[in-house]
C-alpha cells in the first residue's frame, strides 16, 4: 500500500492544475461515500470513466470448467484488491466500466456480466456477484478475432466515455476458427482500442482436451495485443494469472507501462 500510495501522489502531481484542483476539491464529491465523486457527462449523455474496460475471457475447449471458474475467481478477487480499488478512486473520474465477455467459437460470445460501473468495494462485489452466479458453458473452437470484434463493438455501442479505453484478453492458445485476427486487431486499434493480454500455459493438461504445444505468451506478443501500451503478462497457475490480472488492472488503470510499475515495487 505504501508504494501505491506513492505511485498515487506522484500521478497527482504530474496532473495538469485543473485535474488536481478537480480531485483535492472536497465539493466534487457526492453521497456518503467520500471517495464518490460528483458524476460528469459528455453532451451527448454518456457517463465519463477513467477506463473502458472488456474483461474477454477464453472458455474454448482448451479450457475446461475448472479453469475457467478459476478465470472468474480471479478477476473477483482481482476488482476486490484494495490497491485496485484506491487505484480506481485515485483516477482523474473515480470510476472505471467494466463488462466480463466469455468467448469461444465465432458465433460464442456471452455476456456473463454486463456493463457495470465500479468505483467502490461494493461496486465491485456486486460485479462479483453476477459473475458468482452465472453458469458455466463452454465452446469449442478459439475465434480470438470475434472476440476482438465483438469487444469492440460492445465499447462502442455503451453508455460511457472512457478516458481509456481497453481489451483484456485472455487465453491460452492460437486463433484456430473465425474471423481475420489482423483485421480485428486493425479495427480496435483504428478506434483507438488497446488490447492487453494474459496468457494462459498451464501444465495441467485434460486427457479429453487438445494439448497447447506453443508458446501462448509469444503468440499473443506477435499476434494478439494492439496499440502503443499494450503488453501481455503471463501466468501458469491460479495465483500467478490472479496476481498478473491484479497488477495489470492497476497498470490500466493508472495508465502505466509494465516496466515502470516494476520500478514502483
Amino acid at each position: 500500500m505504501r508504494c501505491l500510495a506513492v505511485l498515487v501522489f506522484a500521478c497527482l502531481l504530474a496532473m495538469p492544475p485543473a485535474f488536481a484542483q478537480h480531485f483535492a476539491d472536497p465539493s466534487v464529491y457526492a453521497g456518503d461515500d467520500l471517495m464518490t465523486r460528483e458524476r460528469q457527462y459528455t453532451q451527448d449523455g454518456r457517463l465519463i470513466v477513467d477506463l473502458e474496460l472488456v474483461f474477454a475471457v477464453d472458455v474454448s475447449a482448451s479450457i475446461d470448467e475448472m479453469e475457467a471458474l478459476q478465470q472468474r475467481r480471479g478477476h473477483v478477487q482481482a476488482l476486490a484488491d484494495p490497491d485496485v480499488i484506491s487505484s480506481i478512486q485515485a483516477g482523474g473520474h473515480g470510476r472505471i466500466a467494466v463488462l466480463y465477455l466469455e468467448w469461444a467459437d465465432a458465433d460464442f460470445q456471452r455476456v456473463v456480466a454486463p456493463w457495470t460501473v465500479i468505483e467502490t468495494e461494493a461496486d465491485a462485489l456486486a460485479f462479483a456477484a453476477i459473475l458468482a452466479e452465472a453458469d458455466f458453458v463452454s465452446g469449442r473452437r478459439t475465434a480470438i478475432g470475434a472476440a476482438v470484434s465483438n469487444s469492440v463493438q460492445l465499447i462502442e455501442s455503451n453508455p460511457y466515455h472512457g478516458i481509456r479505453r481497453v481489451i483484456d484478453l485472455s487465453g491460452d492458445g492460437p486463433q484456430n476458427a473465425g474471423p481475420s485476427l489482423p483485421d480485428a486487431r486493425a479495427a480496435a486499434e483504428a478506434a483507438e482500442i488497446t488490447i492487453n493480454g494474459i496468457s494462459m500455459q498451464s501444465e495441467r493438461q485434460h486427457p479429453f482436451r487438445p494439448p497447447v504445444n506453443i508458446d501462448v505468451a509469444r503468440y499473443f506478443e506477435n499476434h494478439v495485443i494492439a496499440g502503443p501500451r499494450s503488453f501481455v503478462l503471463p501466468s501458469r497457475t491460479h495465483e500467478d494469472f490472479v496476481e498478473a490480472l491484479r497488477r495489470k488492472l492497476i497498470i490500466e488503470i493508472a495508465g502505466l507501462f509494465p516496466e515502470e510499475m516494476t520500478d514502483k515495487g
